[in-house]
């Protein structure tokens, strides 16, 4: 079901293009890509110079290779364009401090830690943001997804939908599925933003 209409006629300024890409590779290994584009939809003023409809204003690559515990074995990172080009490359962050890290595990916060406010480039550190659930998607093309192996399936407690205290998984996966959450049932009240009682 798509979005509802906008509440009012508008114009496009810009638009952000993501692309992630997981791949299999011959020696074993595999390789998770994600590219960055930004273009705006009108003549853009940059101190740097005029940026014209279309012409990417970002465009950053990232690419990780993993074996199949998702251990990262090596990175790569490239900037084709950007706001100020000639410092945005010329001496690029070095992203290879994320080799022998693991994507499932502590990845997000080591990304924040190693790369957080000025020490990395905010769109390079934000396309690392994406690498786990691409990769998990990717290795999830070589497994039946309700394959009843002794282990229980990757996708399970990782989103609302398929928690093992859900309908979904009683349905889907009974083998895995645990009962009913004691805290379901019981979640808190929504508060207006603009409430007295929060002191706001």
């Amino acid at each position: 079901m798509p979005l509802p209409p906008p509440g009012a006629p508008r114009a496009r300024l810009h638009q952000r293009n993501v692309t992630l890409d997981g791949y299999k590779r011959v020696d074993g290994l595999w390789d998770i890509e994600a590219r960055m584009v930004d273009t705006k939809d009108q003549d853009y003023p940059l101190s740097s110079g005029l940026r014209k409809p279309g012409e990417a204003v970002h465009d950053m690559s990232v690419r990780v290779t993993i074996d199949d515990k998702m251990n990262i074995l090596d990175a790569a990172t490239c900037t084709d364009a950007a706001p100020y080009m000639g410092a945005c490359e010329k001496v690029p962050v070095d992203y290879s401090a994320i080799i022998g890290l693991n994507l499932f595990h502590g990845f997000r916060k080591a990304v924040k830690e190693l790369f957080g406010s000025t020490r990395g480039c905010a769109h390079v550190s934000e396309l690392l943001m994406f690498l786990p659930t691409v990769a998990l998607q990717t290795f999830a093309s070589e497994v039946l997804d309700n394959d009843d192996s002794a282990h229980k399936p990757y996708q399970l407690d990782r989103c609302h939908a398929l928690d093992s205290h859900s309908e979904t998984v009683k349905r889907y996966y009974p083998r895995w599925y645990r009962g009913q959450n004691p805290g379901q049932g019981h979640l808190p009240k929504a508060r207006h933003l603009n409430s007295s009682k929060d002191g706001a």
